[in-house]
């Protein structure tokens, strides 16, 4: 039996053991998750050993993992029966700490720019992990080697570990931990159960705990089984477990790839965009495991911003990752899984979008706003997502048009894309700018979410076909039965003069008056001036409460309309035409939805209504 010996430990490792306790983990809970995982390797190694290697000691012994908690003296135990170690062995992978290597990783960890995936093994980070929770340490260890002898090594992450003999006739290793008092939480076996469910729960090998006859872990991963072997069920199940939602999802991603990298993902799109109030899921974000360890529980890199609505999990045994295993490495590989299952994503989206079109609007009224977000926010990155973009149109008011159905439905000669902007789809139906098209018979686009105008700066054509918003459109004069012929029109001599009228009630409000060459309907509409910014940077700049002077506008008053010509015919500068000339000019306002306070034009309605009253009632044969 050899002689317990002591190593002392270089003057870097208490410094490096802070860094690796108080700096690069978050929560102290995943030091079992550590340890776990070095089991699971310890196991995965053995498997791999025995394909090839029938002298293995205990050849026969289950691969798997057991956990025992002492509440009551506060200790936890690990034991694995995998490859495990010799003497030699144990000092290189628990005592590597202490060589001279400890300062070049300390200098890495200052200036958090170097590779730490490559110095992982030589430092056995994930071990030292337990000093966040442990007094002391010691781990017995018996190799497959069946001439090898059991060996014991202890240290309490000060400046010394001792190594010796040990008293263990199984192959495999067992860790010993005596707490901390602040860490006496370990050694609960409910809280225990809770951590491996939480970062374990897919490790595969099973894991016992105290006495329980069945493991606490699932092992068989439901993202790295065969497609064609889970059932909707199934799905259904882990979608609840992930999420706690019991509402079904819209539609679920199963996907294993080997090329351009390799992953295993399932991913799910839920039924409703707000998250319950019970959800488990508190943040955006995907679960990213290695191997199936838990990494991280809410990876916002794996998928592009706009798809942040997407739940589920992602398992690539091809990661790197950094020190502490919570954060990923930077790397070529990320970007490679994000590329994936984006491609993904919208793959599934446009086959919902093809296959399923009532599905498919139920998706759009849940989460068009983070496709539209992705536009305005990435133009040259979110091409691909204009065939997903749904609209209201003007001839279709109650149903979801796409921009490839509006093409499809244009006629010869129209060259671009008509859209309003406004505050509600039946407030903007009623918009003068369209009067003309609704009788040329044209369809436009109705934008009347806030994120529309947003949207817009990214979105400013489709195959070719520029958006054009028919507030500033120039055409031609409108031709149809709605239109007022020329002899109905107010005389040149008497418009000229109600043009002047107008000026001079608004005054300063507006920044000219002139007639009309589109309406037919309406008396009056409000244009912008020549170089304005155009209605919606208008509405953004509203939006994103930025200060920012509107242009005044111009006022476009429609020659034939009969209100005028009895507006012409009333005593200039009478204060009925007064009140009439404001009633239209914040009319035209309202419904370019400008008008800062609606409520204000209350009085002077009820006076225009009185003097309607009193001259009705003045007329001969009145009673």
């Amino acid at each position: 039996m050899t002689e317990s010996q002591s190593f002392t430990f270089k003057a870097e490792t208490k410094q490096l053991l802070n860094i690796l306790i108080h700096s690069l983990y978050q929560d102290r809970e995943v030091f079992l998750r550590e340890l776990l995982s070095n089991a699971s390797d310890a196991l995965n190694r053995l498997r791999f050993e025995m394909l090839t290697n029938a002298e293995v000691l205990d050849p026969r012994a289950e691969l798997c993992i057991r956990l025992s908690a002492d509440k009551e003296n506060h200790r936890l135990v690990i034991e694995d029966t995998g490859l495990g170690m010799t003497r030699e062995e144990i000092i290189e992978h628990l005592g590597t700490i202490a060589q001279s290597g400890a300062r070049k990783f300390i200098e890495a960890a200052k200036n958090q720019q170097s590779d730490f995936s490559q110095v992982i093994g030589q430092f056995g980070v994930g071990f030292y992990s337990v000093f966040m929770v442990a007094e002391s340490v010691r781990v017995s260890s018996r190799s497959f080697k069946q001439e090898a002898e059991p060996v014991s090594w202890f240290a309490t992450g000060e400046d010394h570990f001792e190594v010796g003999a040990a008293e263990m006739s199984t192959r495999g290793t067992r860790i010993e931990i005596q707490l901390k008092e602040d860490a006496w939480e370990f050694a609960d076996e409910y809280r225990l159960k809770a951590i491996i469910r939480k970062h374990s729960d897919y490790i595969g090998f099973p894991i016992y705990l105290g006495e329980e006859p069945q493991p606490v872990n699932k092992q068989a991963s439901l993202w790295r089984t065969s497609r064609q072997s889970v059932t909707e069920e199934q799905y259904q199940d882990f979608y609840r477990t992930l999420t706690l939602d019991f509402e079904s999802p819209l539609l679920h991603l199963h996907t294993q790839t080997d090329a351009p990298v390799q992953l295993y993902a399932l991913l799910y799109i839920p039924g409703k965009g707000e998250r319950g109030v019970f959800s488990l899921r508190k943040e955006d974000g995907l679960k990213l495991y290695s191997r199936n360890i838990l990494i991280d529980e809410y990876n916002k890199a794996l998928l592009p911003e706009h798809f942040r609505f997407v739940q589920g999990v992602v398992d690539s045994e091809d990661l790197p990752l950094n020190v502490s295993r919570e954060t990923v490495q930077s790397s070529g590989l990320m970007p490679k899984l994000r590329k994936v299952l984006a491609g993904q994503v919208m793959k599934e989206l446009e086959s919902l979008a093809k296959n399923e079109a009532e599905k498919y609007a139920t998706f759009w009224q849940e989460f068009g706003g983070y496709l539209k977000q992705g536009i305005a926010a990435n133009p040259s990155e979110t091409e691909g997502l204009k065939p997903l973009l749904r609209f209201k149109t003007n001839l279709r008011p109650e149903s979801w048009t796409g921009l490839d159905d509006y093409l499809g439905r244009i006629p010869d000669g129209q060259k671009v894309i008509y859209y309003i902007v406004g505050d509600a789809p039946a407030s903007v139906l009623r918009s003068p700018h369209l009067e003309y098209f609704h009788a040329q018979g044209t369809e436009v686009l109705l934008l009347t979410d806030p994120l529309d105008a947003f949207m817009l700066m990214g979105l400013r054509s489709y195959k070719d076909y520029p958006l054009e918003n028919v507030a500033q459109a120039d055409l031609p004069p409108a031709s149809s039965p709605d239109s007022s012929p020329e002899s109905s029109r107010l005389a040149d001599e008497d418009f000229t003069t109600l043009v002047t009228q107008f000026k001079e009630v608004l005054g300063e409000r507006v920044s000219g008056v002139r007639a009309s060459q589109r309406l037919s309907q309406s008396v009056a509409r409000l244009v912008d001036p020549e170089g304005a910014p155009n209605p919606e940077m208008q509405r953004v700049y509203k939006y994103l409460g930025e200060e920012f002077e509107a242009p005044k506008k111009i006022l476009e008053l429609n020659p034939g309309h009969v209100m005028l010509k009895d507006l012409i015919t009333l005593e200039p500068g009478s204060d009925l035409q007064h009140l009439i000339i404001e009633q239209i000019y914040e009319s035209a306002l309202l419904v370019e939805g400008l008008h800062p306070d609606p409520s204000s034009m209350v009085e002077r309605v009820q006076q225009i209504m009185a003097a309607a009253l009193e001259n009705r009632a003045s007329r001969p044969g009145s009673s």
